[in-house]
């Protein structure tokens, strides 16, 4: 009897060690490694401790180089935090206002002609979103998304009256930046965001940029889907869960923007009928009873990317992948953050 419940006993502590070890961040990307649905680096950081930090499978599969901690993976749409962040940079310097018609700054089809810089932040705005339409042209710039935007003759919805994801107007931040700061959208960044941070593995794509050292895109079968367009303010950006993590640090700490601003970029819009939207300024927002939490993913070509930060406990999730579609990037984050309760 004694034997039968001492070996009942070791094996509920198997299972309970088992139970506890499919909880550690290491042992869920390890998962995903093993299957082949993760190449890419991983931050993860709980109550202020990074308590997982890895880069996982090959940076260029064709000439076989690995993938370290510091080599820049595209953010896609990742980059749309760091556009809003600009922008209201802009507006501590009073160079503008969220209620500024986008028209004041740059020109404008008729029909956007009364769209806000707010509504183009919360993605509120009306304007037709390019990228179902277009994003597949090779070179893509901001200007040919605003010859298309022209090409049309009206809002996609009256601005304001509902929420729909929209990368043109984010384009259209980006150029307003450009006109403001009499910079480009890259060096804006550089000189504002990165170089102040200590961020020295992030940049803007272009043509200065183009031959830095990078992660090459894949799809699942590992065939070659590199990125290939050039537009800013929606995406453009490279960078590392490092880096991330440091701008994470940043807008916790007021280091960017000031705190009305930060509770601001936390704040969902608040549409025309009164219904609440769940994106603020370059985040989508959550809230829970153990507090507010803010994310944005990206994705494009053999990229995926996602960014999860829980306000209230200095706890963070950063995930960055080469090979895009082998990611099951919901399922990933939700495993995750069960490692973090």
């Amino acid at each position: 009897m004694r034997t039968s419940i001492f070996s009942a006993m070791l094996g509920l502590i198997f299972i309970l060690q088992l139970s506890s070890c499919e909880k550690r961040p290491r042992n869920v990307v390890k998962n995903y490694y093993d299957k082949g649905e993760f190449n890419g680096s991983v931050l993860v950081v709980n109550n202020g401790k990074a308590v997982y930090d890895t880069a996982l499978g090959l940076s260029n599969i064709e000439k076989n180089i690995k993938l370290e901690k510091t080599t820049p993976i595209y953010l896609a749409s990742l980059s749309k935090p760091f556009t809003a962040v600009s922008v209201m940079l802009l507006q501590q310097k009073g160079l503008l206002n969220y209620e500024d018609k986008a028209s004041k700054y740059i020109e404008l089809p008729a029909y956007a002609q009364n769209v806000s810089i707010r509504q183009l932040l919360n993605h509120t705005s009306g304007i037709r979103d390019y990228e179902s339409i277009i994003f597949s042209k090779k070179g893509l710039t901001n200007q040919d998304v605003l010859n298309w935007l022209n090409g049309l003759n009206k809002l996609q919805f009256p601005s304001g009256s509902r929420f729909e994801y929209s990368n043109s107007g984010f384009i259209i931040l980006s150029l307003i930046i450009e006109k403001i700061s009499g910079q480009s959208y890259g060096t804006f960044l550089r000189e504002h965001i990165f170089a102040p941070l200590g961020m020295k593995n992030t940049w803007v794509y272009d043509s200065s940029t183009a031959d830095k050292s990078r992660a090459t895109g894949y799809n699942k079968e590992k065939q070659l889907d590199d990125y290939s367009i050039l537009t800013t303010g929606d995406g453009g950006i490279y960078s590392t869960p490092a880096d991330l993590y440091r701008f994470d640090q940043a807008l916790r700490n007021f280091k960017l923007i000031n705190k009305s601003n930060t509770d601001l970029m936390y704040t969902p819009a608040t549409l025309s009928d009164g219904k609440i939207s769940t994106y603020g300024f370059g985040w989508f927002i959550e809230e829970a009873d153990s507090g507010k939490t803010v994310s944005h993913t990206g994705g494009l070509s053999g990229f995926r990317a996602i960014f999860w930060r829980d306000l209230n406990h200095n706890s963070c999730i950063i995930a960055l992948t080469n090979q895009g579609d082998a990611f099951p990037l919901s399922d990933f984050l939700n495993d995750m953050k069960r490692t973090l309760q």
